[in-house]
């Protein structure tokens, strides 16, 4: 009976290292998989977003489509119809695509 606890015991100090370098390559592989890629759109989505102008298509994130009509700091001026301008956060909207493109 003793015999087969120490040898448990030395198993599981041996393991202590092995563990960590499972736990370093699940988080290198989630890193290469998951979080890198994310970082990765965020940047081409906030070029993209530093690069609008006006007369620029876009949707907001809540569905309007416009146009924009004026840059400010940090919000848009946007024509969502003949004569309806609205301000919103140049965070919340994404570029547009041309929608006679998008209908082809």
């Amino acid at each position: 009976m003793e015999m087969i606890l120490l040898q448990a015991a030395g198993q599981n100090a041996g393991g202590g290292y092995s563990t960590i370098i499972m736990m370093v390559a699940i988080f290198v592989i989630f890193w290469l998989f998951m979080i890198r890629p994310q970082q990765k759109r965020q940047k081409e989505l906030q070029q993209k977003r530093e690069a609008l102008g006006i007369n620029d298509r876009i949707v907001t994130s809540g569905g309007l489509y416009g146009v924009i009509k004026d840059v400010k700091q940090t919000e848009l001026v946007i024509e969502i119809a003949d004569g309806v301008r609205v301000r919103v956060d140049k965070g919340s909207v994404f570029p547009a695509g041309d929608p006679e493109s998008a209908a082809k």
